[in-house]
């Protein structure tokens, strides 16, 4: 039993949020007694006894637990503690005899288990027991998805933990356990995968709550210009934690420094990234399609696009692109541009992929996360036929790849990320990505990105290239080296003459028509004749539209 919650405005006093709320009517209504707690869980919440705020400990003693008589906590690091009804647990006689083993997880789990049934007995024989609930932190490090399939001992813990969700005595017990973990794959698949059990995904503060922190633990001098924009400035940092922006509030109240508008796209960047580690790259586009070169049908189609995002007209509105060409075509500028364009950052994926069992899964539910708080962007996936995974990987990696496979083709494919989240993988081998992956409802328009055609177009993109390095080659050049310059030049081979250029004019002291003339006669094509067709036949085979495909390339790659 899994659930989302969606995003909302900060809750009244009082009010629960949402997925405390949730919570709450499934134990409520009995529909289930074990909450398997993951996400945001290291954050920091509101709280209603005066303090402002406090960690998933001290939310859950005081928004959902108030009317439990007994709750105990387990963690490696602390053993078994008492966080409240110390006196009424003391009364069970096992809560003396267990005394020395609370440390010892396997001791500390029968422990509790034992409790637990001593109430649901006490519940059999017509007497009133307390209402009790257990808290076991990390529980991830208790019962790990490590590949411990023939250690008893950790199968044994998490299967008497699921057993706190399925014996009938104890759910019929005033019985509540919460097991909290990050990431739900690095928890053990007995927990993880247990039917009889909730999880709830605890997510990272929208933009209301975001607001009512800066309202609350800011002060006139740090908020500067946004004193009574607070709400602007939320939606700004939404994608970082309570923890991160009750971090910087401090840091500029000490410092004495307002923020500023200026200063806010830089902020985000680095919040989000150190909520992300290594996991995420932040980039902030300064260019547009006007700076993309060529291909006049591509830039109409995705200005279109953009157009009906702007306007909240989601509905022709892509889940995702596909960038296909050969390399060096230019598809990672491309995706630059268009995010430029949009005035949207670009979010390139960093490496998730981790040799400890559970922990690429778990990197990847952690970076989701981190997306779907974001707000609008465009998730950017290089080498998407390496990185994705493969449906069947066989047995070479234990099955990592195509669970890291459907791991995306879920997430890609969840509707309510449409016009929030605009997926676009770029690969010069496009036929080694699934299919299920690139089909609509994934990927919906398929982007071919080619290199020039003709001369013409060649010495045009090189001329635009070496303007960027402050070389003007004039136009009527061309008639004299025409013989010379390439077809099938892509921007990253234009961009190299470009540069070799540069040097043999300002370090070889040559005129620049003279540069260029050794240059376009020493030229060799960075990528050789027969993969360059290759890949400009498999870039034409996935165009969703033959408008997207020069004249030239239609009828197959044609010799350059």
């Amino acid at each position: 039993m899994k659930s989302e919650s969606s995003p909302s405005s900060a809750p009244e006093k009082g009010e629960l949020p949402s997925w405390a709320a949730e919570l709450a009517l499934l134990y409520k209504s009995e529909a289930a007694n074990q909450f398997l707690l993951c996400g945001n869980v290291a954050d920091e919440f509101p709280l209603e006894d005066g303090r402002p705020s406090g960690g998933l400990e001290d939310f859950l003693l005081g928004a959902l637990l108030p009317g439990f008589e007994v709750v105990l906590a387990y963690d490696l690091g602390n053993g078994l503690r008492v966080l409240k009804g110390g006196e009424t647990f003391s009364k069970w006689r096992g809560a003396i005899e267990n005394l020395e083993g609370r440390k010892i997880p396997r001791l500390a789990i029968e422990t509790i288990t034992h409790y637990l049934r001593y109430v649901a007995n006490l519940g059999a024989l017509g007497q009133k027991g307390p209402q009790v609930a257990v808290l076991v932190q990390s529980a991830n490090l208790l019962a790990p998805a490590s590949p411990h399939a023939l250690n008893h001992e950790l199968n044994a813990i998490a299967l008497v933990m699921r057993d706190w969700s399925r014996e009938e005595a104890l759910r019929a017990a005033p019985v509540a356990t919460f097991l909290v973990s990050e990431n739900l794959s690095e928890l053990h698949p007995l927990l993880a995968d247990n039917p009889d059990a909730a999880a709830i995904q605890v997510p990272l503060p929208d933009a209301g709550m975001i607001a009512q922190i800066l309202r609350e633990a800011a002060d006139d001098v740090t908020l500067g210009d946004f004193r009574g924009r607070e709400t602007t400035l939320a939606e700004q940092l939404t994608g970082a934690s309570v923890k991160a922006i009750r971090r910087l509030l401090k840091i500029r109240r000490r410092q004495q420094a307002p923020l500023v508008p200026g200063d806010i796209a830089g902020i985000k960047k680095a919040l989000i990234e150190s909520e992300g580690g290594d996991l995420i790259e932040f980039i902030e586009p300064s260019r547009t399609l006007e700076d993309f070169e060529g291909q006049p049908a591509l830039k109409k189609w995705l200005r279109q696009d953009l157009e009906l995002w702007n306007r909240g007209d989601l509905r022709a509105m892509p889940m995702g692109y596909l960038f296909c060409g050969p390399v060096g075509t230019g598809k990672t500028y491309a995706v630059e541009c268009l995010a430029g364009e949009a005035g949207v950052p670009v979010i390139k994926l960093g490496n998730f992929r981790d040799r400890w069992v559970g922990s690429t899964e778990g990197n990847l539910e952690r970076l989701f996360r981190l997306l779907r708080s974001v707000g609008r962007c465009f998730v950017f996936v290089d080498e998407a036929d390496q990185t994705l995974g493969r449906r069947d990987s066989g047995s070479n990696d234990a099955g990592l790849s195509g669970r890291v496979y459907s791991m995306f083709a879920q997430e890609m494919s969840d509707r309510r990320n449409r016009g929030r989240i605009v997926w676009i993988l770029a690969s010069s081998r496009p036929d080694l990505i699934e299919v299920d992956l690139k089909r609509p409802g994934r990927l919906d328009v398929k982007i071919p990105i080619f290199p020039t055609a003709t001369k013409r177009e060649s010495f045009a993109l090189l001329r635009a290239l070496a303007r960027r390095v402050d070389l003007a080659i004039a136009e009527d050049w061309f008639s004299k080296f025409e013989a010379d310059v390439p077809t099938w030049l892509t921007p990253g081979a234009a961009e190299a003459l470009a540069l070799k250029l540069y040097r043999q004019v300002h370090a070889g002291g040559e005129t620049l028509e003279a540069a260029l003339a050794t240059s376009l006669a020493d030229y060799q094509p960075p990528v050789a004749e027969e993969i360059m067709k290759f890949q400009i036949g498999l870039a034409v085979a996935e165009a969703t539209d033959a408008a997207f495909v020069p004249e030239v390339f239609r009828a197959g790659a044609g010799a350059p």
